[in-house]
This record gives structure tokens, C-alpha cells and sequence, in this order.
């Protein structure tokens, strides 16, 4: 293991967070790749608010050239690219960021990341840039609001505990069975509940396959169709479904 020095004598830049990461964020949060990547994120973006012209997010692009970033998140069976990608899922899927992608139409799977931190100045410059007041990239494309919905993987490792070969198997058959909504809604009900175990989880879809779901209809057929995912709340308008 590579020692540390310690920090400099004199002033040194900082970093700022918000208390409740401390208290209600760092206590959840289970992956080192996704807590490593959520405070270089912050990091980034305290460097971006002290520039002149600065802007209140972060893309893709910056992370994925960012070589001592990608050697931190560095994983066993993950590339670099695979391994970013994993860790800005998860933070996107707890919350703490939030992503717009701006797509041409030309191109409208290619288009560019850029991720905000979940905060009151975040959330206020994602609703400027909807508006049309600002943007972070190239004028005139549309922006498409893709606040992804966990996969069920990453619902899983955070409501249950690590997966295992023939877990994986199965949990990709329920999101080909199930649509994406059931999945979360059905891992939630359990952890409040307090029935961690992914037999109970699959015990409550398969109980909404066969009654049906009291808050919405059963679209199994449609969601297998569509697998777009979104986020609920203020930003659920600006969704495509």
C-alpha cells in the first residue's frame, strides 16, 4: 500500500459537502467504487464553481479521461469504462446525482452525458437547463432527461447483499418477466418491511402477476417493449414513455 505524506502546511483548497452526506448519505452507501466516484464528482464540481464561466455539472467525457480516477475505480472482471459506468449507476440509482444527456437528432443514442449533484443548486440548474435559460454543451441540441432507474442488480446489492452466480440468473429473468417500476417498488416494500431476502421479493410479484398492482395497471407487455427508464418527482414530465 502506497503511503500518504500527509496534507501541506498553509491554506489548501477545499472541498465543500453537505452535512447530511455525513449523516444520512455515507452510512448507505455500500460500494467503494460509487462512494469514491460521488466525492470526485464533488470535487469536480467545486473546482468548475471557482472558474470564471463555470458550470454546475460534470460530463461524461472529463470522468472517463480522468486516468486517476479510473485507476481508483479500477475492479476485478470491469474495464476502466465498464467500471465508471457501474459506479455512475449507482449513484444516479441512490439519487445523489442527477444525469441529462443531450442527444441530436441525428444521433440520438450518441449524445452527451452530464451529471449534477442532487442538491437545491443542482436540481434548480437542471430545471434552468429544461427551460432553455442555459447549456452545458453544444447549442441547440434537445435534452432528454434520463435519470435511469436501478437495475435490478444494483437494487439487489443495495437492499439484500452481494450477488452470486445463480442469483444473477434469476434476476435477470424477473426483469424480463416484471417491469422495471414492480422491481423497485416490489425490493422497497420489502426493505421496509424488513424481509431482506429475494424470495420474498419474488413472492410479492408474483402476487401482483396474479392480482394485479393496486397503484397501476399490469403492463408487463409494454415495459418488456420498452425498457426506457426515469426517474418519479418534478422531472417525471420530461420523460418519454
Amino acid at each position: 500500500m502506497k503511503g500518504f505524506a500527509g496534507f501541506p502546511a498553509g491554506k489548501q483548497p477545499a472541498v465543500p459537502l453537505p452535512e447530511l452526506f455525513f449523516t444520512e448519505l455515507l452510512p448507505e452507501v455500500d460500494h467503494l467504487g460509487e462512494l469514491k466516484l460521488t466525492l470526485h464528482v464533488f470535487w469536480l464540481l467545486a473546482r468548475w464553481e471557482g472558474k470564471k464561466g463555470g458550470r454546475p455539472c460534470v460530463s461524461y467525457e472529463e470522468m472517463a479521461a480522468d486516468h486517476r480516477l479510473l485507476d481508483g475505480l479500477a475492479s476485478p472482471g470491469l474495464s476502466p469504462g465498464e467500471a465508471l459506468r457501474d459506479a455512475l449507476e449507482r449513484a444516479v440509482a441512490r439519487g445523489t446525482l442527477l444525469r441529462v444527456t443531450q442527444a441530436s437528432s441525428q444521433a440520438p443514442a450518441g449524445g452527451s452525458d452530464w451529471y449534477f449533484a442532487n442538491t437545491e443548486k443542482g436540481r434548480q440548474a437542471v430545471n434552468d437547463l429544461l427551460a432553455g435559460k442555459w447549456t452545458p454543451g453544444e447549442p441547440g441540441k434537445p435534452l432528454l432527461l434520463q435519470a435511469h432507474r436501478p437495475n435490478i442488480f444494483v437494487l439487489y446489492e443495495q437492499n439484500i447483499g452481494p450477488l452470486t452466480p445463480l442469483l444473477a440468473e434469476q434476476l435477470q429473468e424477473a426483469e424480463k418477466e416484471y417491469p422495471a417500476s414492480w422491481i423497485e417498488d416490489a425490493f422497497k416494500e420489502a426493505a421496509e418491511l424488513n424481509k431482506r431476502s429475494w424470495r420474498y421479493v419474488q413472492r410479492i410479484l408474483e402476487r401482483w402477476a396474479t392480482e394485479g398492482k393496486e397503484d397501476e395497471p399490469a403492463r408487463r407487455g409494454d415495459d418488456r417493449k420498452d425498457r426506457r427508464r426515469f426517474i418519479e418527482g418534478e422531472y417525471a414530465d420530461y420523460i418519454e414513455h
